[in-house]
């Protein structure tokens, strides 16, 4: 009697964990987080903000540190941090590609840059911290 996964790409499932769960979480937590505000508050006195509130791009930070944090751990690190960036720009360029400006270019670059560098720091603190765990 065979147990396991019958199915060859199934097997690889496992494998591939933890370069997919960064590349999959990162658009899911932007559509939760961010991608249902789309308009401008406008406070009192006619200015405007947003369409982001603080609260919002927190709770997005938060919940992108448990797959880089877990993919790191498991040494997969690049994974972690080429992932979550590729993930997080795509939803940025999706989300904002219809201003008519063409200033979202700048703010998905942004993005991208703030994504890597702060994903190549976490991931670099819990490798640190991890690399005698695994010995």
């Amino acid at each position: 009697m065979r147990t396991g996964l019958p199915n060859p790409a199934l097997r690889m499932l496992p494998a591939l964990a933890p370069v997919l769960v960064p590349v999959l979480a990162a658009p899911s937590a932007w559509a939760v987080w961010l991608g249902w505000d789309q308009r401008p508050d406008v406070r009192p006195d006619g200015s405007t903000t947003g369409p982001y509130e603080a609260w919002q791009v927190i709770g997005l930070v938060l919940t992108l540190l448990v797959p880089v944090c877990w993919a790191a751990y498991r040494r997969h690190s690049a994974s972690a941090v080429l992932g979550t960036t590729a993930g997080l720009t795509a939803a940025a360029f999706y989300d904002w590609s219809d201003d008519s400006s063409g200033l979202f270019a700048i703010g998905v670059t942004l993005v991208m840059i703030g994504t890597l560098a702060a994903t190549a720091v976490v991931s670099g603190m819990v490798a640190l911290v991890t690399r005698d765990v695994g010995r």
